[in-house]
Order: C-alpha cells, then sequence, then structure tokens
C-alpha cells in the first residue's frame, strides 16, 4: 500500500492473545505534552465522543501491557473516527495500532497499520505522525530481516526527527538504525549511530533511553571481539539498570558481563558478574536465570581450578533442576558433580553421582 489508500480502511481480525515482546528497539511512545501525540480531548458529537473516548482507553492499555485490550480499543475508535470522517484521528489511532501489533511482534500487522498511517499523514501533512509510521515500518522490516527497506524507512524517519528538531525521537531513530547495520554485521556503521545516539539521549538525561543504548553499544563491541570496550558500556548500563530497578535488563548485562570477562580469561571477574546474576535471579524467584547462572559458575570456577566451589554450584543447580522437574538439567548436573569429584581424585564420590544417583537422590 504505497499510493492513496481506500478511505475506509479495513479493520484487521480480532486477537485473541498478545503479550509484549523484549528487544532492544526504542519504540516512539505517544507522548502527552507533544502536540500531534496529545491525548484527545472530551468532543460534544456523540460519535466523536465515543471515538475519543476509546483512543485514551486503547492508549491507558497499551501503556498497562494489556495488549488485546489496546487492540479492540482501538479498532472500534479507528471505525468510529471513519464514520465521522475525520482523517486526522484516524491517522492517530493507526500510528498506534502499528505501535501495538510492532509490541505483540505481530510484524506483518505492524507494517499494514503503519502503510496505512503513512498515506494518510502525507495527505494530512502531519509530519509527526508521518515520522511515528516511518519508525514503525523500519522497526517491523528490521524483524522481518528486510533490511534494505527498514534503513530506508528509518532514515526517513530521522530526517524528519532533525526536521522538527524533536531529539527525543532522534535518539530512538539513530539507536535503531544502528540495530539494523548490526543485523547486517555492519558493526562500526552501528556503532557509529548508536554514539550519536548516545549523546544526545545524555544530554536529555534520560535515564531508560540511556540504559537501552549503552547495552546496545556494549552488545555491538561484544560483537566485534573487542571485550574492553563491550565491558565499559555494560558496566555503565547495569548501574542505570540498577538505579532504575530494571532488574530483568541487570540481569541480562550481567550475564553478558561474565560472558566478556570470561572471554578475557578474567575468571574472578566473570565470577563476580555471574553470582551478582545469580542473586538477582534469586530475588525475582527466576529458576531459569537461576539455573543458567549457576552453569555459568561452575564452568568459571573449573576454569580457575577452583573445583570444590564448582561443585557446591553444581549440588545447587542439581537441587534447582529437581525443583523445576528438569531431567535434561538434572542429568547434566550429575554427569558433571561426578566428573568434578573425578579431577579431584576422590572416585568413591564420583561413584555415588553415577547413572543418575546422588547422595540426597
Amino acid at each position: 500500500m504505497d499510493g492513496i489508500i481506500d478511505r475506509k480502511i479495513q479493520l484487521q481480525l480480532p486477537i485473541t492473545h498478545l503479550k509484549p515482546v523484549k528487544r532492544n528497539t526504542i519504540t516512539h511512545e505517544f507522548d502527552p505534552g507533544s502536540p500531534a501525540e496529545r491525548l484527545p480531548p472530551q468532543d460534544s458529537d456523540d460519535h466523536l465522543s465515543e471515538a475519543s473516548k476509546l483512543l485514551r482507553q486503547g492508549i491507558q492499555q497499551q501503556q498497562a501491557g494489556e495488549l488485546v485490550a489496546a487492540m479492540k480499543s482501538l479498532q472500534q475508535s479507528l471505525g468510529l473516527f471513519q464514520v465521522v470522517g475525520d482523517l486526522q484521528k484516524q491517522t492517530q489511532v493507526l500510528s498506534f495500532l502499528g505501535l501495538v501489533t510492532y509490541s505483540a511482534g505481530d510484524y506483518k500487522g505492524s507494517i499494514s497499520y503503519s502503510q496505512q498511517c503513512l498515506s494518510l499523514s502525507e495527505d494530512t501533512s502531519d509530519l509527526a505522525l508521518q515520522m511515528q509510521a516511518l519508525s514503525h515500518l523500519g522497526n517491523a522490516y528490521r524483524h522481518l530481516n528486510d533490511h534494505k527497506k527498514a534503513i530506508e524507512f528509518l532514515e526517513k524517519c530521522l530526517k524528519i526527527t532533525q526536521q522538527l528538531q524533536d531529539k527525543r525521537s532522534q535518539v530512538a531513530a539513530l539507536n535503531n538504525l544502528g540495530l539494523v547495520y548490526k543485523a547486517l554485521s555492519n558493526f562500526t556503521q552501528a556503532i557509529e549511530y548508536q554514539q550519536q545516539s548516545l549523546e544526545i539521549v545524555r544530554e536529555l538525561k534520560d535515564n531508560w533511553g540511556e540504559e537501552q543504548v549503552l547495552k546496545n553499544l556494549g552488545n555491538a563491541w561484544y560483537a566485534l571481539d573487542n571485550y574492553p570496550k563491550a565491558i565499559a558500556y555494560y558496566e555503565q548500563c547495569v548501574v542505570i539498570s540498577r538505579s532504575l530497578k530494571n532488574v530483568r535488563s541487570a540481569s541480562q548485562v550481567l550475564k553478558n558481563l561474565g560472558n566478556a570477562c570470561y572471554a578475557l580469561y578474567d575468571y574472578p571477574k566473570a565470577i563476580k558478574y555471574y553470582e551478582e546474576r545469580l542473586q538477582l535471579a534469586r530475588e525475582i524467584k527466576d529458576k531459569r536465570s537461576e539455573e543458567q547462572s549457576l552453569g555459568n559458575l561452575v564452568v568459571a570456577c573449573e576454569a580457575l581450578g577452583d573445583y570444590k566451589k564448582a561443585i557446591t554450584y553444581h549440588e545447587e543447580r542439581l537441587l534447582l533442576a529437581r525443583s523445576m522437574k528438569d531431567r535434561r538439567s538434572e542429568e547434566q548436573a550429575l554427569a558433571s558433580l561426578k566428573a568434578a569429584y573425578e579431577a579431584l581424585g576422590d572416585y568413591a564420590k564420583a561413584m555415588q553421582y553415577q547413572q543418575g544417583t546422588s547422595p540426597n537422590s
């Protein structure tokens, strides 16, 4: 749908199950302080009033992560704005539908809504909504591995952010262009865009945005095997994650920090970061991250030759695997305990872990 579209926009089929997908993209969220993205006021006309109410409701539901409810409210709102022929509001709803479907990982749906939004916003000369539509299109095409289209849309988006002097949206466009170039393994270009994004996000004192950009910079340097640079960005990132109480993000970055230190043969530092991640995983009762952390700690302790410490972590992993009824992890832990005791020359103990048995089983 590259040309002018029919004014009666087809609604997507109802969606029954949606949940937010975590990713490194910075999306163009609606900012109530920005004129083009302001929540609509109450209208006197019945249809307009109901449509505006549904739009406000859809925005609140999206922000609360209630994506199925948000889709329903926004689709109803779109239908009513079509009835009264309010193109400006239709464009706004379509932009939000593009964001909701993107948040749920429905990239084709996001492209469909965003393309409709783009066509209408070009008709109404609404640059802010054009920018949003271009952003969603670029991000969705990146996830569908159509990098050429992703770059084309995100570069257009970046131009509008510069034209509007919208620094917050500039941060997002630069960061997201960096992600496309990283997906193309053009890490130098990815880092260049994300470095520009970092400078602006720091100017804005936007800690949430800075945390995301620092993580992406760390990932790009890690992909280049430049572990000291990756560590420098990850360490800054984890400080911000903790200050924001963004525990899941901190957990992910601590894992990357441990892996980067391990790659540099700095096993004591790797152990420190893996232990911090283990503590966080236990705080938030994330058993899968806890199990991964114990596995990482075992490998790092064995690399140091500290088999006694490794055995402690093996035993904790074995108990955890049993509590999770994870037979595969349990068998791995038993085999590893047998090998660890053999490395210590304690063959009697090693035999106790033979064929899926253990002293505590």
